[in-house]
């Protein structure tokens, strides 16, 4: 019984305000989060939610992972960048060439994203909604940990790119390969599983672990420590009976805890 997505979240020293841009901009219906937390639903058949958690992380440089956004037509697209300039976004430049098809903004936090350009075959087969992939910068090891962590088959396995989908289809998950950029803090943007019905979390925890995984601080190659672990700066907590925060095998954060109630 394998963990599943509950979650994409960020940390945010404000949750409402880049909730409600986030559901300004993808036209999703605002949830509940526990605490000071907000959140808004995904559609459709995938189950998961983006989540916006209390914390003050320093940006020492471009995230680790980024929202790639789909349209429909040139129309859609120019619609899309419209409506994130007018919920507070801005243009952002990453060294992008005019010609390329796809506009790079970021969100009110600086969290980068992109709005892809019509016609793309590879976020073809996503959605409902407008969110075709979230893009990581990381290795194929992770690709394959990941999909072996959340029994998400991979749908994409060349020159060292990764990808995977929910065999109910939904977002992708894409991991671009080496050269990695090395991990100066807390990642702004980590996944949650949850546990389903009446699985174990000292169970999971193991074949976590025996797929790749490492707690915090115990070494995990390519990560440089986390908060999250011990709940410094993340407005999550340190791990208990009902929770565990760990690290992929590129050292990025991310937790599994038991069903919220």
């Amino acid at each position: 019984m394998t963990s599943q997505l509950f979650a994409i979240c960020f940390h945010t020293p404000r949750p409402p305000g880049l909730a409600r841009f986030w559901s300004e901009v993808l036209g999703w219906e605002p949830g509940d989060g526990p605490g000071d937390d907000s959140a808004i639903l995904v559609p459709g058949p995938a189950g998961f939610r983006i989540r916006f958690v209390p914390g003050d992380e320093p940006r020492t440089g471009p995230n680790r992972a980024h929202f790639d956004l789909t349209s429909g037509s040139p129309e859609d697209q120019e619609r899309t960048v419209a409506r994130a300039l007018e919920a507070g976004g801005h243009h952002l430049d990453v060294g992008q060439l005019p010609e390329e098809g796809h506009v790079v903004l970021a969100d009110p936090d600086g969290n980068e994203f992109c709005v892809i350009e019509a016609g793309n075959k590879f976020l073809a087969d996503t959605g409902p909604g407008l969110i075709g992939a979230l893009a990581c910068d990381g290795t194929r090891a992770v690709g394959h940990f990941w999909s072996a962590a959340l029994g998400w088959p991979l749908v994409w396995d060349q020159d060292e790119e990764t990808a995977i989908q929910s065999p109910h289809g939904g977002i992708k998950i894409t991991w671009g390969g080496p050269p990695v950029a090395p991990k100066t803090g807390t990642n702004r943007l980590y996944l949650e599983l949850t546990l389903p019905a009446g699985a174990d979390l000292a169970a999971e925890t193991g074949r976590l672990i025996a797929l790749g995984a490492t707690r915090p601080g115990a070494g995990s190659g390519t990560g440089t420590g986390t908060g999250m672990g011990t709940g410094a700066g993340t407005g999550t907590g340190g791990s208990d009976d009902t929770h565990v925060f760990l690290l992929d095998p590129d050292g990025n954060e991310f937790s599994v805890r038991r069903p919220r109630r």
